[in-house]
């Protein structure tokens, strides 16, 4: 990690997390509260998702989202396939990214930075290579510099490159940067990948 890089993670990144999701997520509520009224009546009361995600330092928290997924099972009590649960209200939120809303209060409780690598799996933990593992020096990020720059279109092996990449390179413009094309791309509609989150 470079010093100027090392300096920014350490003293301004948290600040410009602060400044800017809290403002944020205030003016987000309305568009919140929609977004959960939408999930509560497809799924019989149930909207706010919760999942174990790896952090700085792999430390375990809980990302929180709005749920898109009813709970739909078969004859033998298995649920069923993602694509069976996934309904047309949740593809709408998915693909306008208001299913990532709660994750604002994720920033300001310094779970998730703005800009980082994005939060996979704790099964994804014991596969990373010693380089690729570095992209947890810093927290993970709501939108990251992998997301930007192609997500599904880019292998495994390029995404962690670039995440660690970032970790290298963190700085005030280059979130500035990563936040603005994010922005463009939430309301191009084009914020989800093939698996419907703009995480991965």
């Amino acid at each position: 990690m470079r010093p100027q890089s090392s300096y920014y993670i350490r003293h301004g990144k948290r600040l410009l997390d602060v400044a800017l999701a809290a403002p944020a997520l205030l003016l987000a509520l309305p568009l919140l509260a929609g977004a959960a009224a939408v999930a509560a009546a497809g799924t019989g009361g149930r909207w706010l998702f919760r999942q174990a995600r790896p952090g700085r330092d792999g430390q375990i928290f809980t990302l929180y989202k709005i749920q898109t997924m009813t709970d739909a099972r078969d004859a033998a009590g298995t649920l069923l396939p993602d694509a069976a649960r996934l309904r047309p209200w949740g593809r709408w939120l998915r693909r306008t990214s208001l299913d990532e809303l709660p994750q604002l209060w994720n920033v300001l409780r310094g779970d998730l930075s703005l800009v980082g690598p994005r939060p996979l799996l704790p099964a994804y933990l014991p596969r990373y290579s010693a380089t690729q593992a570095r992209r947890h020096e810093v927290r993970p990020g709501l939108t990251g510099w992998a997301q930007v720059h192609g997500r599904n279109a880019l292998s495994w092996e390029e995404k962690f490159a670039l995440d660690v990449w970032y970790v290298d390179n963190a700085s005030f413009w280059l979130d500035v940067q990563v936040l603005w094309r994010t922005v463009g791309r939430v309301l191009r509609g084009g914020g989800t990948d093939v698996a419907g989150e703009f995480l991965v």
